[in-house]
């Protein structure tokens, strides 16, 4: 979809018998909010439950009879269909409606281009789209010969169609080292990160769950947060003091979906290593939505593939200023409520309960974030706290001026020529003040 404001049917088609499951319903309502993120304009809606796919079609023939003419009728620009297509069904369901078609996957590449704002989303969103697009060349010779049709012109456009292919594949090969230079480069980062030592607490979660506003809540940074999914894709990296004083690293990253393509978790490997070799997961939930549990369930799962699954989580329970109670400045007990629904048989054995702490939060109004702060400190054991006795020289005035911006003072005296200091520290501070630490502490 390159042009604004296209007009869009959407399709889409579930197998199975009776009505459309919960599911497929959620899906469907996904896609909507899709297309208005593509700003497509939504002019017609079709959806088809049958017990069977058509293999050519994927939906039966009278329904896509009853898509060309809603397209038709409509003048839409485009057809976009709730599903991912083979190459042949998208081939002939277009030939059919007369009328560009695209599926799911296409869609969310779209919005991902559009929204890529730096040199390695860029490669990124061309890596993805380019490896959706390889095996799709097949049957587009005429298109891209462009010789004239007849006999005679067949060689030629199949040539064409070859060198596509090559193009493609030396273009793909190039996208894959330059990324991999980016994850070296990640990887490097993150171990000079570790010697410090600095943890990196990520966000997480599903898209439009409000992961950019919390993070400009918690950071007092300016990152663009709407209600559009995929708002922000590139990650973004700020600096955080927790109520102990520890420094911490928070990242934002690419929000999850329902049903992610593939070739986007491959292509996004380099910034979702953000999120695996983080300490500690804050995963972000809409709890106003009714479809949270299922945003749980998928968020959970995906974070199983990239290899974060043993991290160390918290449930954060955002946009509580929508919920009906007034839960913000309610007992904790109420957000472990309300965790626990959520986290209720999403775990690969149903009969296992996960526990994860959650915390009710508002991005938008700052509601529970000292809760959060809080939590945090207890849940993050990387940098760990320890409570010392430091003698520090008075000539010494920066070390002493140091204790108290990384560490929480609980006691502090003046004797002659020296300040004796009982303090909560970090493991990074206790490091850099060790030869004053005394032997009693």
């Amino acid at each position: 979809m390159t042009h604004p404001e296209e007009r869009a049917v959407l399709a889409g088609f579930e197998r199975r018998r009776g009505a459309p499951s919960a599911a497929a319903e959620e899906s469907f309502q996904e896609l909507k909010e899709l297309a208005a993120s593509a700003q497509a304009t939504i002019v017609g809606e079709v959806f088809q439950v049958r017990s069977q796919a058509e293999a050519a079609t994927l939906f039966g023939q009278g329904k896509v009879e009853e898509i060309r003419q809603l397209a038709q009728a409509t003048e839409a620009d485009v057809v976009i269909i709730d599903n991912d297509l083979t190459p042949t069904q998208q081939r002939n369901i277009e030939r059919i409606v007369e009328t560009r078609t695209i599926d799911r996957t296409q869609l969310i590449l779209d919005i991902f281009a559009r929204r890529a704002r730096t040199a390695e989303g860029r490669l990124q969103v061309e890596l993805a789209q380019l490896k959706y697009l390889l095996p799709r060349l097949t049957g587009q010779g005429a298109a891209l010969s462009r010789l004239g049709g007849g006999i005679g012109t067949r060689g030629p456009g199949e040539t064409k169609l070859e060198t596509d292919r090559r193009r493609i594949g030396v273009r793909i090969g190039k996208l894959e080292r330059d990324l991999e230079r980016v994850r070296r480069g990640r990887a490097l980062h993150r171990s000079k990160r570790d010697s410090v030592p600095v943890p990196t607490v990520s966000l997480a979660g599903y898209t439009n769950a409000g992961k950019s506003t919390l993070f400009n809540r918690l950071t007092s940074a300016d990152v663009l947060a709407d209600a559009k999914m995929f708002a922000t894709l590139d990650p973004t990296v700020r600096p955080i003091v927790l109520p102990s004083r520890r420094n911490v690293l928070l990242s934002d990253t690419v929000g999850f979906i329902r049903n992610l393509p593939t070739t986007l978790v491959q292509a996004f490997r380099a910034t979702l290593e953000e999120v695996a070799e983080a300490a500690l997961i804050l995963h972000v939930v809409d709890a106003s939505s009714h479809d949270a549990p299922a945003h749980v369930k998928e968020v959970l799962r995906i974070l199983g593939e990239i290899g974060a699954s043993e991290t160390p989580q918290i449930l954060v329970l955002n946009k509580a200023d929508r919920i009906a109670e007034p839960v913000i400045g309610e007992p904790q007990g109420d957000a472990s409520v309300i965790g626990s629904r959520l986290l209720k048989g999403v775990g690969h054995d149903p009969s296992h309960e996960l526990n994860i702490p959650a915390v009710l939060v508002s991005g938008l109004t700052g509601g529970g974030i000292p809760d959060l702060f809080a939590k945090i400190d207890a849940v993050l054991t990387f940098d760990a706290i320890e409570t010392v006795t430091f003698g520090i020289p008075l000539s010494e005035g920066a070390s002493i001026a140091l204790a108290h911006e990384r560490g929480r003072v609980l006691k502090e005296d003046y004797d002659g020529d020296s300040c004796s200091m009982v303090v909560e520290a970090p493991e990074s501070l206790r490091r850099r003040l060790n030869r004053f630490r005394s032997q009693k502490g």
